[in-house]
Formats: C-alpha cells, structure tokens, sequence
C-alpha cells in the first residue's frame, strides 16, 4: 500500500459546503460541448479528441476539445441496442493501448446492453477504427448480466493485455428489486462456466482475454475458474488502473460509499458488508426470505424501519474472507443515523440526496492523485491512493458521471449526466441541472 504524497493545488471546498461556480478563483467551467444524450464513459484518445460514449444517445462520439466539434463515429440506433430503462444502453468503453501507433491495433472495445436470449443482457464487441468510423464490429463475449439498476459496466484495458469489466447486482434486494435474491456474494459452478451461463457474475469485477475467453491465471474461486476476479460488490461504478494497481468507486446502500483497491479473488463484503464491519447502519436485510413472503411487504432502506418479517444480519457476523474498503463516504455518522425525509429532503422519492453518501459515478489517476466523481454533490473528490487526504473540487450543480484527463495534465474534462436529481445551492434536491448533457473543462493543478 501506498502513502500520501504532498501536494499542491485548487483551492477546496468544504465537504458540507454549498455548491459554488468552482474552486478555481472563482471561474467559471468552460463547456466544450453539450446537447449530449447521456454522456457515460470519457477518454482521452492519444489522438489528442476527447471520446465519449452516448448511454441513451446510442451513440460513440469523438470531440475536438478546443472547439467542442463533435462527429459521430458510432451510430448504434436501429439496431438491437437496449436502452429504454436509462441505465443501459452504450456504456463502457476502452482504446486499446496501441491505438494510432500504426501497429495495426487501432481497437476500440465497447460494452452496451441489447435484446437477446429472451430479455436483456449485455455484450463486449470490438471495432477497428478506420476512416472516421469504427467499423468490423467482432464480439468479444456475450451475455453478460444487464437490466434496469446497478449497472456499473466500466470497462478497462489492463496492463496486462486483459479487459477489465464491472458487473453491479442490477439493484437486486433494493427498491423495485427488493424480492429479487442478491448475488454478489454467488460463484458460478463449472457447468455454467462451460455453458456460458454468466447470470451469477452480478456483483463482480471481470477479467477476460481478448477473444472472451477465461484467463488461465484468473483466480479458482470455489475451485472454479470463472471471468470472475473479484466479488462482493454493489454498483462499482468508478474502475481504473494506476500503473498494476486497480480501483474501484462504488456506491453504498444509505451509508458507506467505496473506494477499493481490488486483488484477485478478493471478496468485498456486499451485501452482507457495507464499507467497514462496523455494525453502524446497516445489517444485510435479506428481503427474498421474508417470512410469509416479500411482496406482501413495503421495502424500506432504513435499517431500523425493516419489518421483523424480514432476516437481518449483521456486518460482523459475516465470516469469510473480507478485503475491507480503502475508505468510505458516509460512515461516520451516529448509529441509527435517521434515513428519512428531512425538512431539507422532504420528498420521499428524493429524500436519498441527503442520505450521507456522494454516488461516486467513476475514479480516474491523476498523477499521484485519484479524483472521484459524484452525482449527488455535482463534484470532484481528489484523495491519495490510500484514499486519505480529500478535497472537494469544481462544486457545480450538476450530475457527475466520469472525467477525462488532457495529455499535459493541466486540464480536465467532465462528463454530466442529462438529467436526475442532484443537491441544489441550499442542500435541496433539484432536477435543475446547470449544464445537462455537457462535458466541461476546469484547469487543473496536481
């Protein structure tokens, strides 16, 4: 593990501070480009263009970052391309490392949800990228698990010539799912490995060959050799490499968003564990094994609020292994921390923004520096790679979905989501975006 390296930089703001302009004297973030459909997954290609992929746009993207010039070089409307629920759709998205070095290896790898096999599911196809477009469309594995919550889906190229892919439990056991068995902590059997069978890699992070097949060094877990790499996780939304070293941001129930270094074969807890065993708000109310049935009961994600009905775990009684978390946003609140409406979050459907958590949407290396994004602050959490030493930097009121780093280091862009709801300039939950749909550009000083 690695220790905090001096820095500095942008000014920071607090972390319960109001959102301000930005943290950059005061200036403005310039838009480069916006009218977006859901902006998911921003690169920056050794083309010197940023690009991005359309969750519900449908669509790859490729943008001049100093005009904001956008051209379309991936249209994947019309065809069997899944998107009606807002969480699927064109998603994930890594350049292959040889990309514009005339090795004849300008891929682009894309992960999207389709309709196939009778429901959902989502596929890794590789394009080769030739005169403006990418063309030559190969899969790479199909299958995967999709749906309409959890779905995490980045995917990285990894140093080590492996693709990397994050799997969400698809909202199993939360909210409209709250009678559907949870899965993160479920291996797959040989069998369903042999018959391609995927349904249990909910809650996980893949590791795959570029023909899709399992990697011979992958871990055997359960004496299994699967995709899987890593298991136990909710909604690993953020997924990045700093040189070997993979980590992942992922979003918490209530309480206790993520941040992990992940290490193959290494089991993360969820959902019998939410950040730390610390038995602080939250125990594992498995609502699938209700008492006289789930459906018959209203779901609640306050844990003091959970009907007898329904089995409650706690952290600590969880007895396998478990890679506790770097850190976490969210826990240091009073056990039996009031998981309401608020007279700031009277609204039950939006009472969640002032629930103690920020929903990293992504993680990216700066430097000695990892920035996390969040969607429900509209802001920028710069740490260590101990996850230590936070700041809070460029607070707009908006939805931060991923970032995107210039070449010198000196600017970085961020992707924002179209819509949803985020905390307005007085804490508030509000849908009035500042700059939906947009990627904009703040200075940065690492």
């Amino acid at each position: 593990m690695r220790h905090y390296h001096g820095r500095t930089g942008l000014q920071a703001v607090g972390l319960a501070n109001a959102p301000t302009a930005s943290s950059e004297a005061g200036a403005k973030p310039k838009v480069v480009v916006s009218g977006l459909a859901d902006p998911y997954e921003l690169l920056m290609g050794p083309d010197g263009y940023l690009w991005l992929t359309e969750k519900s746009g449908l669509k790859v993207k490729r943008v001049k970052p100093d005009t904001g010039a956008a051209s379309v070089v991936l249209d994947l409307t019309g065809t069997a391309v899944h998107s009606p629920h807002g969480k699927d759709g064109v998603l994930g998205m890594a350049l292959h490392p040889d990309f514009g070095k005339g090795r004849r290896s300008d891929y682009v790898y894309l992960a999207y949800s389709y309709e196939g096999n009778g429901g959902n599911a989502t596929k890794i196809s590789r394009y080769t990228w030739a005169d403006g477009r990418l063309n030559e469309p190969k899969d790479v594995i199909v299958g995967l698990p999709s749906g309409d919550d959890h779905q995490a889906a980045r995917l990285r190229y990894g140093p080590d010539g492996k693709l990397y892919y994050s799997v969400g439990d698809q909202g199993a056991n939360y909210e409209k799912h709250y009678c559907v068995p949870n899965q993160a902590q479920s291996l797959p059997t040989k069998e369903q490995v042999d018959a391609k069978d995927f349904g249990l890699y909910k809650g996980k992070i893949l590791r795959i060959e570029l023909d899709g097949s399992v990697p011979g060094d992958n871990p055997e877990l359960n004496g299994v050799r699967s995709h899987v790499f890593a298991y136990g996780l909710r909604n690993p939304n953020g997924l990045a490499f700093k040189g070997r070293d993979l980590y992942v941001a992922e979003h918490g129930p209530a309480t206790d968003d993520e941040l992990d270094e992940i290490d193959a074969g290494k089991n993360y807890g969820w959902p019998d564990v939410a950040g730390n065993k610390d038995d602080r708000n939250y125990a594992y109310a498995n609502w699938s094994k209700a008492e006289g049935g789930c459906a018959k009961l209203t779901f609640t994600a306050d844990p003091a609020q959970v009907p007898v009905q329904v089995p409650q775990t706690k952290e600590s009684a969880f007895d396998q292994n478990f890679e506790k978390p770097l850190t976490t946003y969210g826990t240091t609140v009073d056990t039996g921390y009031a998981l309401g409406t608020t007279s700031t979050c009277p609204d039950p459907v939006s009472a969640y923004i002032c629930w103690p958590t920020i929903a990293p949407a992504s993680v990216e290396v700066a430097g000695d520096d990892l920035l996390v994004t969040s969607m429900k602050d509209g802001a920028v959490y710069r740490m260590d790679d101990d996850g230590e030493h936070r700041e809070k930097l460029f607070d707009t009121i908006n939805r931060y979905r991923d970032t995107a780093l210039s070449a010198d280091g000196k600017t970085l862009y961020i992707a924002t989501d179209s819509s949803g709801i985020t905390r307005g300039a007085n804490g508030a939950p509000t849908t009035a975006l500042a700059n939906p749909g947009a990627i904009l550009a703040v200075p940065y000083t690492s």
